[in-house]
């Protein structure tokens, strides 16, 4: 049974907001509890879709710049996972400001992954994840006058609290509830967790995509995920206006039911989604992997093989970097894997890239599929 907020205006600022837990008959319903059982399963083959890739280097470059392009859309940031890619690993100068922003969306998901080995996730990891997104010192908001709009009418429909202590304050009471180990399931905990860092609306700017990376922060500290490979922002994205009506459903109605469903729902979608597509990126591997052994046996490496699915737009320095052959030696390799059809050499302004377009589509497309290569 919802209980609705007593204190709450869309006008004024939400320095009621409940503290977390929220009542356990609330957010652990029968419902709840039973689309768990089907999420965690997802999950499960998930991770172990991930552990099955002998490179995991290659899932931390692709999924999470799949998940920095939908997350950053959410907010109205648009660029293509195309240009992602031809930026990627590169000075941004030549980036688009939206290009730019989605990169650092994808730095700062790596970072909260790896801050994870040194700490829990803290305030302190909130701060960091925002100043890496915004491109500046990121700190909790300390001025009042705060409001979100509806871009369609210019109507307030949420004022959150006030008042840098009261916000601190409240995000104590939000790291105390992610860590300190309970009996609620942890995929509850990460939705009731997403609400509740949202409504907080802790910085002035980049508060949604601070929080859908601790979503996937949150799942791999509580050991459901090893890797940030979750792209659950391509299921918000598809189901937008329903992920904001029923945020703001827990805040005017305590609707949380609705709320945990839609985000244990989403959790389950994107992890069969995201199953699927590492399966196919495996079996491009393997497939490239023959098709390069057969017909250039002298140059194949494994290592080559890793560098051009780490790189979907692969450069002569990369295969240098990584001790792989000398300029003129790494010329040679790349225009050889374009003779026999596995990359493409394009040109990005002056500079000359060479695509290995079957997995650039494999990242564009909702499909898993991929054209096989001539003989096969």
């Amino acid at each position: 049974m919802n209980m609705k907020p007593t204190e709450w205006r869309a006008d004024a600022p939400y320095d009621a907001l409940p503290r977390l837990p929220p009542a356990i008959d609330q957010i652990e319903t029968r419902a709840v509890l039973k689309a768990c059982i089907s999420a965690r399963a997802a999950l499960g083959e998930l991770r172990q879709a991930g552990e099955l890739i002998p490179n995991q280097s290659m899932l931390i470059s692709l999924l999470p710049m799949l998940e920095a392009r939908a997350s950053s859309e959410i907010e109205n940031i648009v660029t293509t996972t195309d240009r992602l890619f031809q930026h990627a690993y590169q000075p941004e100068t030549n980036a688009d400001p939206a290009t730019k922003e989605a990169l650092r969306y994808s730095r700062a998901l790596f970072q909260g992954y790896q801050s994870l080995h040194d700490r829990p996730l803290t305030t302190r990891t909130l701060e960091e994840l925002c100043s890496t997104i915004k491109g500046v010192d990121m700190s909790i908001r300390r001025t009042p006058g705060t409001a979100l709009v509806n871009d369609q009418t210019g109507r307030i429909v949420y004022t959150p609290p006030e008042g840098e202590a009261h916000l601190r304050g409240l995000l104590a009471n939000w790291e105390t509830f992610i860590n300190t180990p309970n009996d609620l399931d942890p995929v509850v905990r990460m939705a009731v967790a997403h609400y509740q860092l949202e409504a907080i609306h802790p910085f002035t700017d980049g508060n949604g995509r601070t929080g859908r990376i601790v979503n996937s922060l949150i799942l791999i500290q509580d050991g459901l995920l090893t890797l940030p490979i979750l792209y659950l922002s391509r299921y918000i994205i598809r189901n937008k206006s329903e992920y904001y009506r029923l945020l703001q459903a827990v805040t005017s109605e305590g609707a949380w039911e609705d709320w945990v469903l839609y985000m244990v729902r989403g959790i389950e979608d994107t992890a069969i989604w995201t199953t699927a597509k590492i399966g196919a990126m495996r079996q491009l591997m393997e497939q490239t992997a023959e098709h390069v052994r057969t017909l250039l046996p002298k140059i194949y490496r494994h290592e080559l093989i890793s560098l051009i699915f780490e790189r979907p737009y692969c450069r002569i320095a990369d295969l240098m970097e990584r001790g792989l052959a000398k300029r003129q030696t790494a010329s040679v390799y790349l225009k050889a894997l374009v003779d026999i059809g596995v990359l493409e050499e394009v040109s990005v302004g002056k500079e000359k890239l060479f695509l290995n377009p079957r997995l650039m589509s494999l990242l564009q497309y909702e499909t898993h599929d991929f054209p096989p290569f001539e003989g096969r």
